[in-house]
Formats: C-alpha cells, sequence, structure tokens
C-alpha cells in the first residue's frame, strides 16, 4: 500500500490530505506527508477538511486548503506515547500479579474504576425505609371523578415519614378531619429544546432509545456520514461527521432548519431568534454538531435507501436537529394544595397536594413527541406532589369527599449500575477520554472480560474486580479519575500551543516511573494478610489434599506456607493473597468471623458467591460434551516448560459437568473454541452450531490487525538463534509459528502475544514490510530524558 502511494504519488504538482477533521486525522496527514515527502515537496502538501461528504462540502474544502495543523498532530502525538506507556509498562506487572488479566489502559482502567467503585457502593448501600401517604378524593359536585393526593407537609416542614408506627399514627391524626382546597396554583412553564447531538449524547441516546451499544451506533453513523447513492447517481454524505463535542451549527444549516420549520410547521414553532447551544470549554470549535446535511432529507424520504438501524438512527438525529432550532413548548401546570384543619383538641396541620400538567403549545415536542411523553412519564412517579393525568376544576375553601386514605412503604434505592449510556455520560462530565475514544473504551472492557452486561448494565466481573483493586492499591495516583482528567486538559493545551509537549511528557514520565518503582515493590496489606491468617487459624478440620497434575494441592499446607512466608519477613504477592481470599471463602461455615470482617478483608462479593449453589450443567453444555466424546484430539503441544493437551483437558471438562458442576463461563468459552478447532470431526457442524448458538470468532478491526501481524512474519527467511535462559529455550521461529497456528483457530491473539509479537518487529524489520517499522513499539525513555515517538514532531 505504501509503494503504491509513493508511486503514484510521483510527478504530481500538489498532493491534497483529506483524512477525517479531527487529532487522529491530523496525525495521520502528517504521517502521509512524511512518507510522501521524497516524491513532493513539503511545501506541496495542502490539507483540507470538511464536515460532511457533499459536494458543496467538498468544493468548498478544496478551495480553501491550508497547511498540516502541527501544534494538533503534537497533541495526537504526546497521547499517543502516553497510552503506549501507561499499556506496555504497567500491563506486564498486572500480568504478574492478576491471573487472567489482561491489559491496563489510561483511560481504559479509569472506566473500570468508575463501573467498580459503582459496584462497590450497591453492595455497601444500606437502604432506608420510607412511607408515602395520601388519599383518593372526589369534589362534592361534579364533576365527581376521583383523583389522588398526597401529604407534603407537616406542620410546615416536610412530610417525611420514616416508619409504619409513624405512618398509623399520622393516619390516626388525619381521620375525621375534614379536607378543604387551600391554594390553586397556576404556572405556565417553558420547556426549551435539548441541543443537536454530539458524539456522547449520540451514544446515549442510541442505547436508551434503541438499546445500541456505543460501538454499534458509531458503525452505524459511520456508514451515514459516508452517505448512499441517491437517484441520478448522486453520492452524498446524510450526516454530518460523527465524532465531535461541539454543539456548533453552520450558519448555512440553521437558516436552511428555520425554513423548513416555518413553511412545514407554522411561524408560531420558529423561535424569534436562532438558539445557541454553549459547548464544554474543551470542544473543538471547528468541529459542528451531528446533523443531517440537508434538512431537506426528512427520515421518510431516505428510509427506503437505508437498512432498518441506519434509517433509526437518522430519524434520530434528523428529529434531535429540527427539534434543537424550534421553538419552546409551553405547559400549563396546575397545582392544588388541600389543608386538613385541626378539629378542636388538636394542632398539628396537614398540607396534600397534587399536581397536572397538560401542554398548551408543544413547540419542539412537535418533532420529539413520543419521547417527551416518555421521558414525562418516567419523571413524574416519585415526585413530591402527586402528578395526576387531569385535576377537576377546583376553587378556593372548596370542600372534598375522602373516599380512602393510601400509604405506600418504599425504601431508597442503591445507585443503579451503569450501562453503557450512562458510562459515556460519566465519562464525559468527568473529563476522562475523548469523542473518539468512549466506544473503544466500553468494548475493551467487555472484550478484556473486565466487565460484563446484566441485561443493558454493566457489571464488574472477577478478574475485573481484581485487577481494579490491584491497580488502585498500587498505582492510585495514575488511575485517578481527576488525574486522567487533568491529563486530558493538557493535552487540550498542547493543541493550542500553550505546552510544549515533550516538556509534558517529560514531567509526566518521571512521575509515571515513580509511581511504577512503588507498585513493583508493594504487595497485600500485611494487617489484613495477618487478621485473615488469624481468623483461619481456628480451623480444625481441612479439605483433604487434591491432585493437580502431577502435585498434590492441600488448602492447609498453602495456608502454613503463608505463615512460613510472613514469619521470614517477606511480603505476600497480591496473587497469594487473592488465592488466600478464595480460600478463606471456602470455610465460612467453619470460620463464622469470616462474614463480620469481610468489608475489612474485600470478601463481601467473595462470600456471596461462594454461598450460591454451584448449578449444574447446562442442557448446552452436555450437549457440546457429547458432541466433543468422539473426536480424534491433536497431538499434545509443548511451550516452554507447559504442555497442552486437547484431550486431557476435554477429560477434566467432561468429568466436572458428568458430576453435576456447571462449568465456568470461560471454560464454557475454551469448550466453544475446541468444538470450532475440530467442527471437521463433527458432523453437520454448521447447523448444530446454530443450534447450539456458538459464537463466531471475533473479526474486529484489533483482529484485522493482529492478523496482518502474524503475515509480516511469514517473509522471514533467517531466524535468530535460539537462546536458553534457565531452564527455557527461547527459539523465534517456534514461537511465531505457534501464534500463526492459534491465529489461524481463533482469529485472535491475547493482548500479551500481540505485545510480544510488536517486541519482535526489530530483530527482523529489514526482512518485513516496510509498513512494518510503524507498528513497533516505543523505545523505553530513559529517566532523564523525555520520551519521543517514532516519526515524532522534533
Amino acid at each position: 500500500m505504501i509503494a503504491e502511494l509513493q508511486a503514484a504519488a510521483k510527478g504530481m504538482d500538489t498532493i491534497y490530505l483529506a483524512p477525517d477533521p479531527d487529532r487522529e486525522g491530523e496525525a495521520i496527514a502528517w504521517h502521509l506527508m512524511a512518507l510522501l515527502k521524497k516524491a513532493v515537496p513539503a511545501d506541496r502538501f495542502l490539507r483540507v477538511t470538511y464536515n460532511e461528504i457533499t459536494e458543496q462540502a467538498i468544493r468548498k474544502a478544496l478551495a480553501h486548503p491550508g497547511k498540516i495543523d502541527l501544534q494538533r498532530v503534537d497533541s495526537q502525538q504526546a497521547r499517543r506515547v502516553l497510552d503506549r506507556l501507561v499499556g506496555y509498562k504497567v500491563s506486564p506487572l498486572l500480568w504478574r500479579q492478576v491471573r487472567g488479566a489482561s491489559s491496563a489502559g489510561r483511560v481504559q482502567s479509569v472506566a473500570l474504576r468508575l463501573v467498580c467503585e459503582r459496584e462497590v457502593a450497591i453492595e455497601n448501600f444500606k437502604p432506608e425505609e420510607f412511607w408515602l401517604l395520601g388519599a383518593r378524593v372526589r369534589k362534592q359536585a361534579a364533576p365527581v371523578d376521583p383523583f389522588e393526593i398526597r401529604l407534603a407537609k407537616i406542620n410546615d416542614g416536610k412530610a417525611d415519614i420514616k416508619s409504619d408506627e409513624q405512618a398509623r399514627t399520622i393516619q390516626a391524626d388525619l381521620d375525621g378531619r375534614a379536607l378543604r382546597v387551600a391554594a390553586v396554583i397556576n404556572r405556565e412553564l417553558a420547556k426549551r429544546a435539548p441541543p443537536p447531538f454530539i458524539t456522547s449524547t449520540l451514544q446515549q441516546a442510541g442505547s436508551s432509545v434503541y438499546g445500541l451499544s456505543p460501538a454499534i451506533t458509531m458503525k452505524i453513523a459511520q456508514k451515514l456520514y459516508e452517505g448512499v447513492d441517491l437517484p441520478g447517481g448522486e453520492h452524498v454524505g446524510l450526516i454530518t461527521y460523527m465524532r465531535t463535542d461541539s454543539l456548533a451549527v453552520a450558519r448555512e444549516a440553521q437558516a436552511a432548519c428555520r425554513e423548513f420549520i416555518a413553511h412545514h410547521f407554522g411561524v408560531p414553532f420558529l423561535p424569534d431568534r436562532a438558539p445557541v447551544f454553549k459547548s464544554r470549554a474543551s470542544a473543538q470549535e471547528a468541529h459542528e454538531c451531528i446533523r443531517p446535511t440537508s434538512v431537506q432529507r426528512t427520515p421518510d424520504a431516505v428510509a427506503a435507501m437505508l437498512p432498518p438501524d441506519e434509517a433509526k438512527l437518522y430519524r434520530l438525529i434528523w428529529q434531535r436537529f429540527v427539534a434543537s432550532q424550534m421553538a419552546a413548548a409551553k405547559i400549563a401546570q396546575r397545582t392544588a394544595e388541600i389543608e386538613a384543619p385541626p378539629p378542636a383538641g388538636r394542632t398539628s396541620t396537614y398540607l396534600f397536594r397534587a399536581t397536572a400538567s397538560e401542554v398548551t403549545f408543544p413547540g419542539y415536542m412537535k418533532v420529539t413527541g413520543v419521547l417527551e411523553e416518555r421521558e414525562r412519564k418516567n419523571d413524574k412517579e416519585n415526585g413530591e406532589e402527586a402528578e395526576v393525568d387531569r385535576l377537576p376544576p377546583l376553587a378556593v375553601g372548596e370542600m372534598l369527599d375522602l373516599l380512602e386514605w393510601l400509604t405506600q412503604q418504599k425504601f431508597t434505592q442503591p445507585p443503579a449500575r451503569f450501562t453503557e449510556a450512562s458510562l459515556v455520560q460519566a465519562l464525559e462530565e468527568n473529563g476522562v477520554g475523548r469523542p473518539s475514544t468512549y466506544a473503544s473504551i466500553i468494548a475493551t472492557l467487555l472484550n478484556r472480560r473486565y466487565a460484563e452486561k446484566d441485561k443493558r448494565a454493566l457489571k464488574p466481573t472477577p478478574v475485573g474486580r481484581q485487577t481494579n483493586d490491584f491497580l488502585v492499591r498500587h498505582l492510585n495516583e495514575l488511575f485517578d479519575v481527576k488525574f486522567t482528567a487533568g491529563m486530558e486538559l493538557l493535552l487540550d493545551e498542547v493543541e493550542e500551543g500553550k505546552v510544549e509537549w515533550h516538556e509534558m511528557m517529560e514531567k509526566f514520565y518521571r512521575q509515571f516511573i515513580g509511581w511504577l518503582d512503588v507498585a513493583k515493590t508493594r504487595g497485600a496489606e500485611p494487617e489484613k494478610v495477618q487478621k485473615l491468617l488469624g481468623l483461619l487459624a481456628r480451623m480444625t478440620a481441612w479439605a483433604p489434599p487434591t491432585p493437580r497434575g502431577k502435585k498434590m494441592y492441600s488448602d492447609e499446607g498453602f495456608v502454613q506456607s503463608i505463615r512460613e512466608q510472613v514469619a521470614s519477613g517477606q511480603g505476600v504477592s497480591d496473587r497469594q493473597w487473592v488465592a488466600l481470599q478464595k480460600l478463606a471463602c471456602r470455610y465460612q461455615d467453619s470460620v463464622p468471623e469470616l462474614k463480620h470482617a469481610a468489608a475489612e478483608l474485600g470478601l463481601t462479593a467473595e462470600l456471596a458467591a461462594a454461598s450460591q449453589p454451584r448449578e449444574p450443567a447446562s442442557v448446552a453444555t452436555l450437549r457440546k460434551i457429547e458432541l466433543l466424546k468422539p473426536v480424534t484430539f491433536g497431538t499434545p503441544r509443548k511451550f516452554g516448560r507447559r504442555t497442552f493437551n486437547d484431550q486431557t483437558f476435554f477429560e477434566s471438562l467432561r468429568q466436572q459437568a458428568e458430576g453435576g458442576r456447571g462449568l465456568s463461563e470461560k471454560q464454557i468459552g475454551v469448550l466453544d473454541k475446541m468444538l470450532r478447532k475440530y467442527a471437521e470431526q463433527i458432523p453437520n457442524f454448521e447447523a448444530v452450531a446454530g443450534e447450539l448458538g456458538l459464537t463466531a470468532p471475533v473479526t474486529g478491526a484489533e483482529d484485522a490487525e493482529t492478523g496482518r501481524l502474524v503475515a509480516w512474519f511469514r517473509h522471514v527467511k533467517e531466524w535468530r538463534a535460539p537462546v536458553q535462559r534457565g531452564r527455557r529455550l527461547w527459539d523465534d521461529k517456534e514461537f511465531v509459528q505457534s501464534l500463526s497456528h492459534q491465529y489461524a483457530q481463533n482469529r485472535r491473539l491475547s493482548p500479551k502475544q500481540v505485545a510480544s509479537l510488536r517486541k519482535m518487529i526489530k530483530y527482523y524489520v529489514s526482512q518485513l514490510p516496510p509498513e512494518a517499522a510503524a507498528a513497533m513499539p516505543p523505545p523505553a525513555p530513559k529517566a532523564d530524558d523525555a520520551p519521543t515517538p517514532p516519526g515524532g514532531v522534533t
């Protein structure tokens, strides 16, 4: 590809560079210029940007080209180096300490921290009881349709009822009292239209309205941006660039939309002045919001040209943009206040309320009415006043008949788990990440199995929690939300020319190396280890030793080895601590004190999980086992000191499943891989795969990139001689062949394997395709030098 571009560039007078109009696009343009500048002088490269793929926008961009914004390139280079430094340096530390952990990331791990901290808040939440007290009443004269009122005040204070006893006491005090209308309050509210979409709000709307993940929403939006073929042969993009945090609207688009509103809805729906929405301080104002490229292309007009998901998302974008330029909705709100005057001998006063709202002028809701109605119903359920659909005409002093008292017990609710939509919102509100990264951050958490979906909610997995616990305990400052947000602001300042990126990187690197050195020497907290060992000292009946491979494993022996390790002054590693915690949970019935110390020792979730009865293997799992029984498994494969034997592993899974114990999610995943691996030996595999819901191997962009990486090494003819390191023989050729075989089967490699392949590029770069050089990891910076990325601007 590079050779083709260089050949095409020869003899050209001018080269126009037109990648996406953001930091990443600017860096791509700069790298393209670096590759082609031997063919064309540097002053003949021109940068063109456009926010929409339409003939008018592209002609305008070509008529007003500029130069590459090197400050924006610097900002992207700095982000790239930051992310690689954190990933390459922290991930290996994580692999050694947390079994099953795959990677750490500068922003990814902060997102995981938010998810885990929310889960801890849910687990530690203690519900508080409260009561709602109201009544069904009606007028004494027509119309006599009943309506509900809710107690709002007691003796001029808020009605705060905490117990059933208190509710019964109040109701007893109310019995026999008359109910009289004390006031009728009429208000007209103006509800302004929401702003047009930006990346984060589009992802949130895609999730909340249609249940689309942020990644899927962005893929659909990309297709809408790239456009469709219209009748007559014209190709046009349907929406503007979809990676943006700016609420700005082009004047021409705003004028066209106002004209559309006046013509299709009427002048009353048009505000006197075009609305102006304020973007966040860090927004890139050179961008626009996400809007249709032409408001005249209504959702109904383009629906026949689009697949269903694209049509739905386009409708959402079109409606939101048009609504954002329309007049505010007007809502008439009427609140009735009903008093229960104290009879003789009583002094307590009670005030009830009921509120009804009616849209008197729909304004922007003419376009978004269905969504607004859904939102209104969600908002009214737990309001202080009883929100009713209709209130009859009421006059001050009018008496009401009591039909029945209404009491309802409620409990305060824990904070909700993050959904993909609310996590995007939290990342944006905290200043973590940027529009181009939100979708990939969440996708990474799910792909790395750090989080899983429970319906639409994101729940951290045990590996995710262990990973977060380790990173927060050892590198709290690095993965602090405020620190990460501060780094984003620094990157913005690099783009604005306020900060020189090498200086910024040097300061960060000194901090980072210091934190990393401390993290490498830390282990489990000694006080917690001592306390847990003390509780386990009360054990008198340990489980008998069990065989694991060629060795016998003993719970009692493991605990004793930890005691001896602590007694000798050695620390306990994080991995040993996790193993000790899991072991302790298995003996919770014998050591009741564990439950009282669970929160202090971090065992709350583990104890709860251990208390759940182990479910038997599912019918689908047993069916998979049956399919693999007649298979002739491949010969065992040896990697270093480890031997991988499919037959032996399958037998262990078979015994577990047929013995009445269900397989873990990870074990089922391996079982599915084995089924795909030996598919040729399974009759009618395609039909069976569909029946059992076997997921196809992931073939995303990241895995396609891994495939290219594997393919590069097929060009190598001369390999380095094998090297003996301790007991292991390191053979590059054998290692690459094993990874190539694994990729051929699963279409993916682990992050650790990919990192190892990248490190090997430098040894074979002369035998690899030219583009391989750009995939090498950056050299490890020295402590007293600012790191310079490959191809960095100097």
